[in-house]
């Protein structure tokens, strides 16, 4: 986990992809795709079923970590139509006590109204604080933007000339995009500026690049 401060609030950046907002108790996560397992195994892909469990223990793990008041969804939260693991969800939502939003992606082909009807708020964008949430990288004058849609990477190159691709949270000065919280969702490879900053997820732990 790595420790920051935006706008004079704390965040907490989690080897698992995921941001906490300690002022706000509040989970961010971006691009889960769920649904993506069970619509590769119906099209005859070889993905293991108990993939179909990722999200939710990587949630568990994090829940037990923090305090969670609010999950804060940016975006591309289902991956295809209704299936099995909607239903999954559908429980998982059943069981949790603090509130859900959902920023809309462009993957989310579930109608709204079905996820309002579990009880989760969806909106196309949220403005909170000096803050504005959304799911594609956008600069909005005046406030400092999290979103997700990238699928952000990196890679890494080693003193005998490998070369290695990781995930990271991609922190520019006027946005932080998230990696993607899914499996199976591939990388976009970003060229860093001088004034951004990497964090590498390893999935264990969260690594600054060029930190001294």
């Amino acid at each position: 986990m790595k420790q920051i401060k935006i706008q004079q609030q704390n965040f907490v950046l989690h080897s698992s992809g995921a941001i906490y907002w300690i002022e706000k108790a509040t989970l961010m996560l971006a691009d889960p795709h769920l649904g993506k397992i069970a619509h590769f195994r119906k099209n005859g892909i070889a993905v293991p079923r108990k993939a179909e469990g990722v999200f939710y223990n990587k949630v568990a793990r994090i829940v037990d970590q923090f305090e969670i008041k609010r999950f804060l969804f940016l975006g591309d939260l289902f991956h295809s139509y209704q299936n099995n693991e909607w239903y999954m969800f559908r429980s998982w939502v059943k069981n949790q006590k603090a509130k859900i939003i959902l920023v809309e992606g462009n993957h989310d082909v579930i109608p709204a109204y079905k996820f309002e009807k579990i009880g989760i708020t969806v909106v196309k964008e949220l403005i909170e604080e000096y803050f504005c949430f959304s799911h594609f990288p956008s600069k909005k004058e005046g406030y400092f933007t999290f979103c997700g849609h990238v699928h952000p990477g990196i890679k890494l190159k080693g003193s005998g000339l490998q070369k290695l691709k990781m995930p990271c949270f991609f922190n520019s000065t006027y946005q932080m995009i998230l990696p993607a919280f899914g499996a199976f969702t591939g990388l976009h490879i970003l060229i860093p500026k001088k004034e951004d900053k990497i964090y590498v997820t390893t999935g264990k732990e969260v690594i600054e690049i060029g930190e001294n």
